[in-house]
């Protein structure tokens, strides 16, 4: 969908008119593969990794309110974005990177749904990963009835994930005065290798590079063309922060909420969970049936919705390739999932663990991260293409300085890697 920037928005609309955008994107934050990296988070270092989680909640609705701001700028989204201000290779590249991080993203996903069937009806896991091609067609059914259908349907997944985590931890009893320290106060562990790997599983599974594809467009569907540009667009920036950070601290909480149940259920008890499945069987014993029906049903909820939006991510990425859209969007959607779900099937297909491969693809995602964030800072300061939404001085310290910190811990893991790499040899 492409609009021009001269496009503005009605200054009449109701608060609940632009609320949906930041909903669709805060699956993300709470997909599977966030579910993996907190779990073994939580069952393998306590409350000590919490911290990690609010950095990286605090880095996301930074980075999701530069990302619709790009599409309330220009009225395109990143993707078009990088495309028309890299044309030549370099654009391709970036773009590329996206690809990749758009099958992992997918990987984490699919693996999620196939999981949860397998847990909730013993279906085998790799006809779950072949079923779920099935929320694709959900997908295109509800849009013929508009595309905010779509939106409701994904918040009412949220709200589940959200109760059902109410019900974990009420049932957990965690130690709250810990809690509250070790969300607020960094600690050493994450010099541990392992736990970096961990960490930076945490910040790829929070700061997801296909969220801010995703974002930059679906702020675009609350454009419209009354009212003088530079009062709408300043009104629908505050709208849409609103939107961004109702909607990311909620998925801060879920987030926290996994790590904290995973610690009160398992690490008090020392167990190491590493796998998910491991969790819900590990969780009925400990907390009662009632736990571990709760765990597999949110577990169900978020990857049927975050499926939905890795589908549409991916949809925004792929169409980049392409000067002219040489399918039609339902046939273009299909093509995508049908494509991305491949490495999924393959990687159950060789026996892999399913929480250890949604860690490592969560950690992929973070390696990636740098591709979409570093545009995205560099475009939003640009004024000749923001004009009056261009980033402010503090913005900009803070945007670049969050930036560093995301590439700092990727150069850092690359070596910790390495180094054990050698020591092994």
């Amino acid at each position: 969908m492409s609009h021009s920037v001269n496009t503005s928005l009605s200054t009449k609309r109701s608060f609940w008119f632009f609320i949906g955008p930041a909903f669709l994107v805060s699956v993300g934050y709470m997909d599977p593969g966030n579910w993996a990296t907190s779990l073994e988070a939580g069952s393998r270092y306590g409350y000590d990794l919490l911290w990690v989680i609010t950095l990286a909640s605090l880095i996301a609705i930074l980075m999701q309110l530069l990302s619709a701001k790009l599409g309330i700028a220009t009225g395109k989204n990143l993707a078009q974005m990088i495309r028309q201000q890299h044309p030549g290779n370099g654009g391709t590249l970036l773009l590329s990177s996206a690809a990749i991080a758009m099958v992992a993203t997918d990987l984490a996903e699919f693996l999620g749904v196939a999981i949860a069937l397998n847990l909730l009806f013993d279906i085998p896991l790799v006809v779950g990963i072949f079923l779920t091609i099935f929320d694709v067609l959900l997908i295109l059914w509800l849009e013929r009835f508009g595309f905010r259908w779509v939106e409701m349907t994904i918040m009412a997944f949220v709200v589940t994930i959200g109760l059902g985590y109410v019900v974990e931890l009420w049932l957990a009893e965690p130690q709250w005065a810990e809690v509250i320290s070790a969300m607020a106060i960094p600690n050493a562990t994450i010099l541990d290798t392992t736990a970096l790997f961990i960490a930076m599983g945490i910040l790829g599974a929070t700061v997801m590079p296909h969220n801010l594809y995703l974002h930059s467009h679906q702020v675009i569907s609350r454009r419209e063309g009354n009212g003088d540009v530079k009062e709408v667009r300043q009104r629908f920036y505050k709208m849409m922060k609103w939107d961004t950070v109702i909607a990311l601290v909620g998925a801060w909480l879920v987030n926290s909420a996994i790590l904290i149940m995973a610690s009160a259920a398992f690490h008090e008890q020392g167990l190491l969970i590493t796998d998910i499945d491991e969790a819900y069987k590990t969780l009925g014993p400990l907390l009662g049936d009632a736990a571990a029906l709760t765990f597999a049903i949110a577990l169900l909820a978020s990857g049927i919705a975050s499926s939905t939006t890795g589908t549409l991510a991916g949809q925004i990425v792929f169409e980049s390739f392409f000067k002219k859209r040489p399918l039609n969007i339902l046939k273009i959607r299909l093509y995508i999932r049908l494509a991305t779900m491949f490495p999924a099937a393959l990687a159950i297909l060789m026996s892999a663990k399913p929480l250890s491969l949604l860690v490592l693809s969560q950690v992929v995602l973070s390696m990636q991260l740098p591709f979409a964030v570093i545009p995205l800072v560099r475009m939003t300061s640009n004024p000749h293409l923001m004009g009056d939404l261009t980033n402010d001085l503090k913005t900009k310290v803070t945007a670049w300085s969050a930036t560093a910190v995301i590439v700092a811990l990727n150069l850092w893991l690359l070596i910790m890697l390495t180094i054990d790499a050698l020591k092994a040899v």
